[in-house]
């Protein structure tokens, strides 16, 4: 007979549990809006803006997470070099890369480079060809002191705007791929890269 009442009292113990489990309203949400998120078809009208659209055009300013901040040195005028100079300060915001990545750097490099500085970074490429080529004069040796003492962000300046001779690489990489290749060529020019999170940023934007 004692036994009754203890099992009586699970028995509403494993109800109540079940009830509890049963309630689906979530309480009181403090910002609704936040939980129950309005959701647009891409080409309907949007009362939240006054122009009805719902395709908006990314923030002025901001960048995906996946890109790379921009270039913001602009390109010298005439014989001016103040620009040229300033991109020393712009560091590769690229990690060291690993094997896969430094593959695929060596061919953008033979396809876009080697051609004129030659597949040793020697400026003996296929165009001087040890002059024989259909250049008149040799291209950059990219192994000399003074090419290796420039910063990557100079580097990077000749790529997207050429300088000299050399003409602009923009169309042909884009600004990872430049920066790849860049780190390429200090692999080949034996300059131990510093690991850094900087961007490939300038505070001041010279016109």
């Amino acid at each position: 007979m004692k036994k009754i009442p203890v099992i009586s009292c699970a028995f509403m113990v494993a109800v109540m549990a079940v009830a509890s489990c049963s309630n689906k309203k979530p309480g009181i949400n403090y910002m609704p809006d936040m939980a129950y998120s309005r959701a647009y078809e891409t080409n309907s009208e949007n009362d939240i803006f006054p122009d009805k659209q719902t395709n908006r055009t990314p923030v002025e300013g901001t960048i995906t997470r996946d890109q790379l901040l921009p270039f913001r040195i602009e390109k010298d005028g005439g014989s001016d070099t103040t620009n040229f100079a300033k991109a020393r300060m712009v560091q590769n915001p690229l990690r060291t890369l690993n094997a896969a990545d430094l593959k695929e750097a060596e061919r953008l490099y033979l396809i876009y480079c080697g051609i004129c500085h030659g597949p040793k970074l020697d400026g003996n490429g296929p165009l001087w060809k040890d002059g024989d080529g259909p250049f008149p004069a040799a291209p950059k040796n990219l192994l000399d002191p003074t090419i290796v003492s420039q910063g990557d962000g100079q580097i990077f300046y000749t790529i997207t705007y050429g300088k000299n001779m050399m003409g602009s690489y923009a169309s042909q990489l884009n600004p990872k791929q430049r920066w790849m290749v860049i780190d390429y060529i200090r692999e080949k020019q034996g300059v131990k890269k510093t690991t850094t999170t900087a961007a490939a940023d300038s505070s001041s934007t010279v016109k």
